[in-house]
């Protein structure tokens, strides 16, 4: 399920996908971006896979865009693949946001452009110690893709938005943390059992709940109060007869810790 510049590997119920152009900061080639969006498929359909961590290969998560290939086009009056890929980068975060399975961004070194605004699709975030964050889109005078206005939005504000989008200037990891892009910031020596204890905890937990608890955070972010509502009503009735529900509760009772399904 690898190719030469996306890795796809499943243990121990997680699945993680590495983008792997290291020589280029893992800026995205024109076969990354439908690779990723098949491997986010396969890991949605996939029972083994109960967690999904995106991260990069070498010393960086994602330079966005590679800049190269984008002046090729340029000098040859070519702005038809822009269309193409834009619409792969929306389908890939829509894809990201509507799968039934926690989606890790396991953010190891710079995330820049369209990659910093993959990890913003992702539903956690952690970083490397070493990790820096740029919207430098407006730096070659073009715009954030892949979402970035809606989704740096949700996270910072307006206010911080723009002022992170407008001038293009780079984000520590710390500052990142502080404005919430970052869930939680690792040593760059433990970052990938960091991660991987957190996914482990994901991938153990009652998948079915997981996947309702992330769609009502999204519905409570985004829709009205009755939507919210009327999604914990029909999850939780849905959920109270579960396997999973009575395993919880009899452990609780028990003092011992639950065994999901």
């Amino acid at each position: 399920m690898s190719t030469p510049h996306l890795l796809y590997e499943v243990a121990a119920g997680i699945a993680t996908i590495t983008l792997n152009r290291p020589e280029v900061l893992n800026a995205f080639s024109d076969e990354m971006r439908p690779s990723l969006l098949a491997r986010l498929d396969t890991a949605e359909h996939d029972p083994a896979a109960r967690v999904v961590v995106i991260t990069g290969a070498g010393k960086a998560f994602c330079a966005g865009g590679d800049i190269a290939n984008m002046v090729a086009l340029q000098e040859a009056n070519d702005s038809d693949k822009i269309k193409i890929r834009m619409g792969l980068g929306g389908a890939i975060v829509q894809k990201i946001r509507a799968l039934p399975k926690p989606v890790i961004a396991a953010i190891n070194g710079a995330a820049a452009g369209a990659g910093m605004n993959l990890a913003l699709a992702c539903d956690l975030r952690y970083a490397s110690e070493r990790a820096v964050f740029a919207q430098s889109f407006v730096k070659i005078g073009l715009v954030p893709d892949w979402a970035g206005h809606y989704l740096l939005t949700q996270v910072v504000g307006t206010a911080r938005a723009l002022e992170i989008m407008l001038l293009g200037d780079r984000l520590t990891v710390h500052e990142a943390a502080r404005l919430g892009i970052v869930n939680q910031v690792f040593p760059e020596a433990s970052f990938g059992a960091e991660v991987k204890s957190v996914a482990s905890r994901l991938a153990a937990g009652p998948r079915r709940t997981l996947a309702e608890i992330k769609r009502g955070v999204y519905l409570g972010a985004t829709d009205r109060l009755d939507a919210v509502l009327a999604h914990e009503c029909e999850a939780q009735e849905g959920l109270f007869l579960t396997a999973d529900a009575r395993e919880g509760m009899r452990a609780f009772l028990d003092k011992r810790t639950p065994t999901f399904e």
